[in-house]
């Protein structure tokens, strides 16, 4: 199974929270900078339709420029995919 991926910006106070986040919660995370690859901003584009990070892909399952908060509310109203997450 590939692993979920995250894309960060280095310096990001949300994407800093987030990876807490996820460390906290052991998931296993492609994370991927795209100021360090700005290779990859495009396929954040493809990916969500904008630029902004934190953006969780896991699959068709995608949730952009988040805080902790509202990645929560999206589990929540998507426990399938709550669920491949091991949450």
């Amino acid at each position: 199974m590939n692993k979920p991926i995250l894309y960060i910006k280095q310096g990001c106070p949300w994407c800093v929270e987030a990876l807490a986040y996820f460390e906290q919660k052991q998931l296993q995370l492609n994370v991927v900078d795209v100021r360090t690859d700005p290779s990859k901003m495009n396929d954040l584009l493809e990916v969500s339709g904008q630029s902004k990070t934190p953006t969780l892909k896991n699959g068709d399952f995608v949730v952009a420029d988040f805080d902790l908060e509202e990645f929560e509310e999206a589990l929540s109203q998507n426990p399938i995919e709550a669920k491949k997450l091991g949450f």
